[in-house]
């Protein structure tokens, strides 16, 4: 499930936590957010924006041979 959380602090400051979305993509997600708020001051990417998405083909490849009939 992709989420952002964000902690307003009494102080103005704003923290933003993306999680759920996998690779550089969260920056995409909030990069319009980010330029309503204003200055951003640092980013700490997770674990989750070094990973790289799998995907896996249904393909299957077989091969006979004649002496299999």
């Amino acid at each position: 499930m992709e989420t952002l959380e964000f902690i307003i602090y009494p102080d103005g400051r704003v923290q933003e936590k993306v999680t759920g979305i996998v690779g550089a993509s969260c920056a995409e997600v909030t990069a319009a957010i980010e330029a309503q708020l204003g200055l951003v001051l640092t980013h700490e990417p997770t674990s989750e924006f070094f990973a790289t998405m799998v995907q896996q083909s249904g393909v299957a490849i077989t091969q006979t041979s004649l002496s299999d009939w």
